[in-house]
């Protein structure tokens, strides 16, 4: 059976593995520069303090190779339910290949627990190759990207660490099982496909938010928090809110943010004009006409002292970034429980109601 089964797998394993020798040896190349430019960069910025105009110009020179490896890492999971997982029984099925098998002194359990095995290893091993050489290559990019790119950030999240694994293994599963039940190869794909991706949507979206408590926070505005400030004539302030991005805490993943007076009321969002996806357009009642926020006065930093000064605050919620750990194992945990509970089905599955 161990030989059957690699045979099946040979063609798509042998490829994957040589995809994957190629992406270590151009990470293994080009991290150890990646990681030196970062090194010096920061040792040149740390005494002026200007090290947030360093994160930008550092992510902005190699964001496409951060966003091309992020892509490639969230994908692999998807291809091995696709590819590896749906047509591996249901090929069978649809066939009629698996009554010689079983036919020949192979026990169903035993037919099922070697492709599960062997492939399913297969699988894991190359996510997770696949997701910590990028995560090794990547982190002085995680280290200054901007707040939506974070290693918090949902679409990076699972791009990191060890969750590609778990990913793998539940899709690889997920495709088995649906191929069982549909018994044909190429809707069992489709479905896998869909299954996977509306998951794998719903996660971040509702799980992960709540694996632990959030954090609250108020904080004053600054250059971490704010985009801009806008004094136009005849009207009233415009603060520009960056809302994924809270001071002090570089990485974090904000659930929730908005701008608050004195006394804690949400300050209205004036003509409801807004910004880029990251900032909310907010009105605050301060002078335009004369004084630190007039327009002539905008290019300094007294216009946001004085708004500070009035009580004006960030009020925020949010998951700080040395929760990634603890979050990639509960994560990596939950899919490893999905992953257990499709496995059984599939053997009960196998075992009464296939023929």
């Amino acid at each position: 059976m161990i030989w059957l089964t690699w045979r099946q797998l040979r063609g798509s394993a042998t490829m994957t593995a040589a995809v994957l020798v190629v992406l270590a040896t151009a990470l293994a190349l080009t991290g150890p520069e990646l990681a030196s430019t970062y090194a010096v960069g920061i040792e040149a910025c740390v005494p002026d303090g200007t090290c947030i105009d360093f994160f930008d110009r550092f992510f902005a020179e190699h964001d496409m190779a951060f966003l091309a490896l992020t892509l490639v890492v969230l994908v692999v999971p998807a291809l091995v339910g696709l590819f590896w997982g749906a047509p591996l029984v249901s090929r069978e099925l649809e066939a009629g290949t698996h009554l010689l098998v079983w036919n020949q002194s192979v026990t169903r359990g035993r037919w099922l627990a070697v492709k599960l095995g062997l492939a399913g290893l297969a699988a894991m091993t190359a996510a997770g190759v696949c997701g910590l050489a990028v995560t090794w290559w990547s982190a002085p990019l995680d280290r200054s990207a901007v707040p939506e790119m974070a290693q918090m950030a949902p679409i990076v999240f699972g791009a990191r660490g060890i969750a590609p694994m778990g990913y793998a293994a539940f899709a690889f599963v997920l495709g088995v099982t649906v191929g069982m039940l549909v018994r044909r190869m190429l809707p069992a794909m489709a479905l896998t496909l869909v299954a996977f991706a509306a998951i794998q949507l719903a996660v971040p979206l509702l799980v992960r938010p709540h694996l632990m408590p959030p954090v609250s926070g108020t904080f004053e505005l600054g250059r971490e928090n704010l985009d801009g400030i806008g004094a136009p004539q005849g009207g009233s302030l415009q603060v520009f809110l960056r809302t994924s991005a809270v001071p002090g805490h570089p990485g974090a993943w904000v659930l929730s943010s908005r701008l608050i007076d004195r006394s804690g009321r949400a300050v209205s969002a004036g003509d409801g004009s807004s910004g880029p996806s990251s900032t909310i357009v907010r009105a605050v009642p301060v002078s335009t006409t004369s004084g630190p926020c007039s327009p002539q006065a905008l290019t300094g930093g007294g216009c946001t002292a004085e708004i500070n000064r009035l009580g004006y605050r960030q009020q925020a919620t949010y998951h700080p970034l040395e929760r990634f750990w603890p979050f990639q194992w509960i994560e990596s945990g939950i899919y490893g429980l999905l992953t257990l509970g499709l496995t059984v089905f599939s053997f009960w599955w196998i075992r009464r109601r296939l023929s």
